[in-house]
Formats: structure tokens, sequence, C-alpha cells
């Protein structure tokens, strides 16, 4: 069984991630198999209210019955994996350094960072230590979305993409990077990489970003904040135009699948050079709506 801790408590994730793994508070048609959480550390968060964190706090260690420790440190020779939960993108790169230095691989939650350039350390820190390290959405993992993309729909080739999804803000994650990056996940579950250049408008209500492919093919997110939200798309496919509402019922479950998999194996079920270009999307995004609209390429 491989043991897992959990780093910071501002996401629900952090519980709701413990539930499923160990099998207790949550029905059985969610529980993933082959991962425990053994242990959390709960650090500062410049996001959430500390009432939230108390809350999560609680649930871990009273209902879950699963121990603390004061600094993530003290995981080190007790874990085989780690999950980063913080939701602020910008700390991610401290937090799971010291795991990689010591040779522990790492799954970090949405987002994965908030600029290309730590991104780019991330990614680096874990090729040299030949360590998997992992970043997804779970919404690239609900089975609406994998069908489409195993081509079970009909479609054929996908030649474009209309993704939207829920897109609240924060300062510490800037633009997409705070909520918007589910939809983004979508869109690139379906358009896969090799998007160049991005094109954004951005309002009290709405972000709506334009992808430019290589290959000629346009993908577009649109980031809901004004208006009922939900998680959805439609794909142009060559045979068919699929549109799609995206549930959130058994995402969780799908996501802890492939992370225990990566664990397992040793191997991201995600290049993490797509995780890359998924941050410079938002990035170029982020910069295209404060110049109006102007094309930013994704310079990775």
């Amino acid at each position: 069984m491989i043991r897992l801790g959990i780093v910071d408590f501002d996401s629900s994730h952090s519980v709701e991630f413990a539930k499923r793994l160990n099998h207790k508070l949550v029905a059985e048609e969610q529980w993933v198999e082959g991962a425990q959480v053994v242990m959390g550390c709960v650090l500062p968060s410049a996001i959430a209210e500390q009432s939230r964190i108390d809350g999560f706090v609680k649930t871990f260690t009273q209902d879950l019955g699963l121990p603390l420790v004061e600094r993530p440190e003290e995981m080190i020779g007790k874990v085989d994996g780690v999950l980063i939960e913080a939701v602020d993108g910008s700390v991610h790169l401290e937090r799971a350094r010291p795991f990689l230095e010591a040779g522990i691989p790492c799954y970090v939650d949405k987002p994965f960072t908030c600029s290309v350039q730590e991104a780019r350390a991330l990614i680096d820190l874990a090729e040299k230590k030949r360590l998997p390290l992992f970043s997804s959405s779970s919404l690239r993992y609900a089975p609406e979305v994998v069908s489409l993309q195993q081509g079970e729909q009909g479609t054929c080739r996908i030649l474009g993409c209309d993704a939207y999804a829920p897109a609240s803000t924060h300062p510490r994650n800037p633009g997409l990077f705070h909520y918007g990056i589910h939809g983004v996940e979508i869109l690139f579950a379906l358009m896969g990489p090799g998007c160049e250049t991005v094109q954004a408008v951005s309002n009290e209500g709405v972000d709506v970003v334009t992808g430019l492919w290589k290959d000629g093919r346009v993908g577009t997110m649109r980031g809901i904040r004004a208006g009922s939200p939900g998680y959805g798309c439609t794909a142009f496919g060559e045979k068919k135009v699929v549109p799609t509402t995206v549930s959130t019922q058994f995402i969780y479950r799908e996501l802890l699948k492939k992370i225990v998999q990566m664990f397992q194996t040793g191997k991201s079920p995600l290049d993490p050079r797509e995780t890359l270009e998924i941050t410079a999307f938002m990035e170029a995004a982020l910069h295209s709506a404060a110049q109006n609209g102007e094309p930013k390429p994704l310079g990775v």
C-alpha cells in the first residue's frame, strides 16, 4: 500500500481525496484502491479563511482519524508520495521542492503554478531527480470528457472545441489560474497540446480565450463569472458536432485513479510538457486581456 502525505488544508481536496483513498465517509462507488493517506501538514494560506481550514483539519483528524505533523520535512521517510493541496498556485514550487529534493514524487493540485518560469523550475527539478510529477484538474478525467477524447461519441478527429467552466478569480491566482483552469483542462484534453497563440477578452462577468493551434485548429474557453455556471464543451469533429454537459459526480475518483497510477508506475499519466503549455496558455491569456485582446504567443 502506497503511503501518502497531504500538504496544505485550504482546499476541500485535502479531505475529499483522503476520504476516497482511505475508504471512509463516502459511498463505496467513490473508493479508490492502491494508496492511503497516512498524515498531513497544515501550512498558512493567503487565500482561505482560517475557519475553512479549521473545518477541513477537524474532518481529517477527528472524522478520518489521521495525524498531523508540524513541518512538511517530518513526512520524509514516512511517506511514498505527497499531494500538494494549496489553493495558492504561487506557493507550489516552494511546497514541492523539499520533497522532490528528497526523492519523493509529488502530485501538485491545480493550478500547477501561476507562471511559466515556476512551472519550468518544478519540471526541471523533477527531471533532474528522475521523479514523476503530475498536475491536473479533475475535470480532465470526467467520464464525459474521456469518452469524447477516446472517440466514443463519433466525432472522429476533433477539429475544434468550445469549452466552458466557472472562472472565479483571486489576486494570488490571477486570470484563469484560480478556477478557470478547469475549463482550460477540458479544452486541452480534447484538443491536445500544440497551441501557439492566444487572444483573450475579459470583463467582470466573463473571460473568453481563443487559442490557435499550430495545425490550424482553433479552440476557445469561456470562463463564467455571471449567469448560470456549469462545466461542458462542444466538440467539433470531422464526422459530428457533440455538445456535452460535464458532471462532477465522479471527477475526484477518476483523478485519484490517475494519481495512484503515477505513484505505482513512476510515470506521470500526463506529460509535464503539456502542463507547462497549459500554464503558458493561461499566462498568455492574462497578458492578452490586459492589452485589449492583442494576440500573445505561448513561448514554450
